[in-house]
């Protein structure tokens, strides 16, 4: 795969009341050429914060799912090279060296996919499902989108080849437990929609049988048994995601 020489950096972010990340994130993002942010109205210090870092373009745009405000967001950016990030992940210095070598050298690869650390507040999860996760984070505009048929665990859709980095992506994603769930929550309503799109409907059998399945899928299988009480929690909350999926996804059907 030939690009030109374009080999500048355009870091994009979506946020949504992050003031808690924003300088934390932002402070980290020096060697990026632009660094933009697609805000869904935000009624915290999120802009505020964001716009007294230098080179940072802020816009707000309406939120409709996750998998739109990232294309709107790849639209926007001047450069072909994308790094996206979510507020509450983190590079290393050695993941950051690895970005640009990599942009800079590579001719093989349109798009690369991260592995990344999960921290369950200030301690790594290890198991729990989390110890292969790996996901989209760095690749080329003109050669990846997000596919519509997703609104949350977005999918890039790459034409040409894969890589992979080799320093991790450190993923501060349980803070605590309200909010975890709040976000679990969130999930489980647009997996809903997109069930409710593709005109599949709700059973009593896989709300009973299909939460309890990935809690003991990730608690088990995954080895979150080892993350002792932390495993116990994250499993839950992964699967209490998928109830409410159909539980949402029941209220969709009665609506209409």
């Amino acid at each position: 795969m030939k690009y030109n020489n374009n080999t500048n950096l355009s870091v994009l972010i979506i946020t949504l009341n992050e003031e808690a990340q924003m300088n934390g994130l932002l402070a980290d993002l020096d060697f990026a050429d632009e660094i933009l942010i697609v805000d869904s109205f935000s009624t915290d210090n999120t802009e505020s914060i964001s716009k007294s870092f230098k080179n940072v373009k802020f816009i707000q745009n309406k939120f409709e799912n996750f998998t739109t405000q990232r294309n709107f967001a790849i639209a926007q950016a001047k450069n072909d090279w994308i790094l996206f990030l979510d507020a509450d992940e983190r590079l290393t210095a050695e993941l950051k060296n690895e970005i640009l070598d990599t942009i800079k050298t590579n001719e093989t690869y349109t798009a690369f996919l991260f592995y990344r650390t999960f921290m369950f507040k200030k301690t790594i999860l290890r198991f729990s499902g989390s110890q292969t996760d790996k996901i989209f984070r760095l690749f080329h505009k003109n050669f990846a989108k997000y596919t519509t048929e997703r609104l949350v665990h977005e999918k890039l859709e790459v034409e040409g080849k894969i890589g992979i980095l080799k320093n991790k992506l450190i993923h501060y994603s349980y803070s605590d437990f309200d909010s975890y769930k709040a976000k679990m929550i969130i999930y489980g309503k647009f997996k809903a929609q997109e069930k409710f799109i593709k005109n599949l409907k709700p059973s009593l059998l896989l709300q009973l049988f299909h939460p309890m399945y990935t809690f003991l899928y990730n608690y088990i299988i995954r080895l979150g048994v080892f993350d002792g009480k932390k495993g116990i929690t994250i499993c839950y909350l992964n699967a209490y995601s998928v109830y409410v999926r159909y539980q949402e996804l029941g209220n969709l059907w009665n609506k209409k």
